[in-house]
């Protein structure tokens, strides 16, 4: 009996270590793959395109005519997939896809936060500069092009501006059950902006873009189109952390997080496309 009684104590073990292995995975895999989810980039693309004036759009036909899908929504996660297959320049543009900012009050330092232009507030502008110039070579003003559709949108992705304690949330592990999974699912926060919050509208791409492009017409937008506006954009995202109540007070969300929080996703993606075809149409029409 004693022997039996320790095998199963041992097995129950080795079940509860499986079991919080597979919530480890799980909570490391969302966020590494993309930002904003696939879907969440996609719909920052589509809604710019549909900004864009004619002659902007010319543009982005000729710059992009060697790509498998031609379109701002069909490259916005070009720069996740480099990343993933880590060639060379998805290496090297790391860093380029975040910034974090220590402490609540989000009082950016260039020179802490972002050395060198290595975040993603210099990413920005370090590529708009390299689109508007015609003297580039083409091919990186094809690179500019897609990193920009993917970076505007990392901006407006509030814990793409987080904290470095816990890597814009990285480290803050949740435990999720809902709807979109009953038996309960280990995740971060950035997990949750990252992905869950958009999926669990249970809505494809066509039917997404649709339901944001008939919502009211955004206010006046705030940032001027002048100075930096990639910094004003992403400090922007910094304070939703502490003002919109982002971090849950337990660890463990349910579908009501997720209702909450999901207008204010959805707010911060057509923000993105909005200033996206802004950025477009200052760098590539004269």
């Amino acid at each position: 009996m004693a022997k039996f009684m320790a095998a199963g104590v041992k097995s129950a073990a080795m079940n509860r270590l499986l079991l919080l292995a597979s919530s480890l995975a799980l909570a490391l895999a969302v966020p590494a793959a993309q930002a904003w989810s696939r879907q969440g980039h996609e719909l920052v693309g589509e809604l710019a395109e549909r900004q864009l004036s004619p002659a902007a759009q010319a543009q982005v036909r000729e710059l992009l005519a060697d790509e498998a899908t031609p379109t701002l929504a069909g490259v916005a996660t070009w720069a996740d997939e480099i990343r993933a297959e880590k060639t060379p320049l998805g290496v090297l543009s790391r860093r380029w896809h975040y910034v974090n900012i220590p402490g609540k009050d989000c009082d950016y330092a260039p020179a802490r936060d972002c050395p060198d232009g290595e975040c993603v507030i210099g990413a920005i502008n370090a590529q708009r500069a390299v689109l508007a110039d015609a003297s580039q070579p083409r091919q990186k003003r094809i690179e500019a092009l897609k990193f920009l559709v993917h970076f505007v949108g990392d901006a407006h992705q509030p814990m793409h501006a987080g904290h470095p304690h816990d890597r814009g949330g990285n480290d803050f592990q949740l435990n999720y059950r809902g709807k979109g999974s009953p038996q309960g699912e280990g995740t971060n926060l950035h997990g949750v902006w990252d992905y869950w919050l958009l999926r669990s509208a249970n809505l494809d791409n066509a039917a997404y873009a649709e339901r944001l492009a008939a919502m009211p017409p955004l206010p006046a937008d705030p940032v001027p189109a002048v100075g930096n506006p990639a910094q004003a954009w992403t400090l922007e995202s910094c304070r939703l952390i502490q003002s919109e109540s982002i971090y849950p007070p337990r660890r463990r969300i349910t579908d009501a997080y997720l209702d909450q929080h999901r207008p204010l996703a959805e707010q911060r993606i057509r923000l993105a496309a909005s200033r996206l075809a802004g950025l477009l149409e200052d760098a590539l029409v004269p």
